[in-house]
């Protein structure tokens, strides 16, 4: 897209300059360029369907006012288009139709300035919805120029830090942006028809829990205390569902983790809890199919969504495997047969895989199933049976201790989803609690500490209950085939400019 400079009375070749010169010209001639106050009538989608019967070479006789970004101008700016947030509408400026003092706004009028019209709504020759101008009114002088429209930003990192001029230019991270809107109004309208109540839960605590990672930390000045950013709201909603407020419940949260930025990983992020009294995992895979099929058909009308060169479909059942059987099919390791964690690590060192010394037979598992099935987990799955290891708020599977009842939903190789029967014997969670405690401080995690008050709420009794976790942004990634987590948060993490 060429920007043309129509009678432009500015002097310097800068462009940026030009545009401020023009800017105080304007401020001479009109007085304010930046108006408070303006009444647009129609937005473009809603003149595009409600003209759409007009006949070619006719006019309507209606007077509309409309307003928007100028992305293109073309014969002394006779003819622009303009863009509001749903569409374009072309403003025709013609000295038979638009008298002399809109028409001497037009030289002063760039690429990205922001204009508001009032004129007639007419259908030209060539079938150009369009408004033939009465009034042009300056709402915005843009100071510096467009990206080129047709080919938008090329850097990729300066389409992450500069996200406004990525939608302006970007038809496609539009979209995405648009339909990452209807996935979360759909997650929350799915949660509630099926008796879900949301709730909110701090995301400032004085002690983090309710998944292993690394916390952001701050302090509060007035109360004289170290608060950490919430890395899981689970330990909030669970008491929530002690409290008898409701038998479901559950939060779209943003959690914060101190740890590393990937495609997949972004240090703050969206996720879905939900906690369902009565229920199980079993329950829970029920409702995580239901959820994946109809927020498919929300946004493709269908089940099968493509994502890079495959298509998967989210039509249910899905299909389940178990994290062993899985693992045993893949490598032959039966960790099923293994009793010692000296066993586990020297039945994965002999297959080639380099575990730490001090790995649990549950750690040798879940490591060795991510190295050699998760990857290949592309149509939706749902893989059950973990080690206990490493869930200690989920209930053990009967007759093999070693597991709980937990799944994980994967889809292109990623984890979209956590799930468990959930751990209610207070006596049992404390223990394991504790030992996950031991086991962070171990590693150098000395500020992480027991939850009492989580504790004394698990004494008052918490009903059986199934719980999810989903990863919100990986979810639009897939519905949206986004190859990068950046790709679906406006603003992703992002080191400053020149470090």
């Amino acid at each position: 897209m060429t920007e043309q400079k129509t009678a432009a009375p500015a002097l310097s070749s800068d462009v940026t300059e030009v545009r401020a010169q023009k800017l105080a010209l304007l401020r001479q001639q009109i007085g304010d360029v930046y108006p408070a106050h303006f009444h647009r009538t129609i937005t473009n989608a809603e003149l595009a369907e409600k003209y759409a019967d007009l006949e070619l070479d006719t006019e309507s006789g209606d007077i509309v006012t409309v307003a928007g970004r100028v992305y293109s101008s073309r014969n002394s700016g006779m003819f622009m288009d303009i863009h509001d947030a749903s569409g374009k509408i072309q403003i025709f400026s013609h000295k038979d139709t638009t008298p002399e003092e809109a028409r001497a706004l037009l030289p002063m009028i760039d690429l990205g300035d922001i204009i508001g019209v009032t004129g007639a709504v007419r259908r030209t020759k060539r079938g150009e919805l369009t408004i033939n101008a009465h009034e042009i009114t300056m709402l915005t002088k843009s100071l510096l120029p467009m990206p080129e429209k047709y080919h938008g930003l090329a850097d990729i990192e300066t389409r992450y830090r500069k996200r406004h001029l990525d939608l302006l230019t970007n038809e496609e991270s539009k979209l995405r942006f648009q339909q990452r809107s209807k996935i979360i109004s759909g997650v929350r309208r799915f949660m509630e028809n099926d008796g879900f109540m949301e709730v909110e839960t701090p995301m400032l605590q004085t002690i983090y829990g309710g998944a292993t990672a690394e916390p952001f930390k701050t302090h509060h000045n007035t109360l004289k205390m170290d608060m950490f950013l919430r890395i899981a709201p689970e330990l909030y909603l669970k008491r929530t569902l002690v409290s008898g407020l409701s038998d479901k419940v559950f939060e779209i949260n943003r959690n914060f983790r101190n740890e590393g930025v990937s495609t997949r990983h972004n240090p703050e992020f969206t996720m879905m809890e939900c906690y369902w009294a009565y229920a199980d995992y079993e329950d829970i895979m029920d409702l995580v199919e239901r959820m994946f099929s109809e927020l498919a058909m929300t946004i493709h009308g269908t089940t099968e969504v493509p994502y890079g060169d495959k298509v998967l479909s989210f039509k249910g059942p899905f299909r389940r495997i178990s994290m062993p059987g899985a693992v045993k099919e893949k490598t032959g390791i039966d960790f099923l047969a293994i009793k010692t964690d000296e066993e586990a690590r020297a039945a994965a060192r002999h297959a080639g895989f380099e575990v730490e010394k001090d790995s649990t037979w549950g750690e040798c598992l879940a490591f060795v199933f991510e190295e050699t099935v998760e990857g290949d987990l592309i149509q939706p799955a749902h893989v059950i049976h973990f080690p206990k290891d490493i869930s200690p708020f989920a209930k053990e599977v009967p007759g093999e201790p070693r597991l709980v009842e937990r799944f994980e939903t994967y889809v292109n190789g990623w984890e979209l989803g956590n799930a468990f029967s959930e751990l209610n014997d207070p006596e049992e969670q404390r223990a394991r609690m504790v030992e996950q405690l031991t086991q962070a401080h171990a590693r150098g995690e000395k500020e992480k500490a027991l939850d009492e008050d989580f504790l004394d709420a698990m004494d008052q009794g918490m009903p059986p209950a199934g719980g999810l976790g989903v990863g919100v942004d990986r979810l639009i990634m897939v519905l949206t085939n986004a190859p990068s987590i950046r790709d679906v948060i406006l603003f992703p993490a992002r080191r400053h400019k020149g470090d």
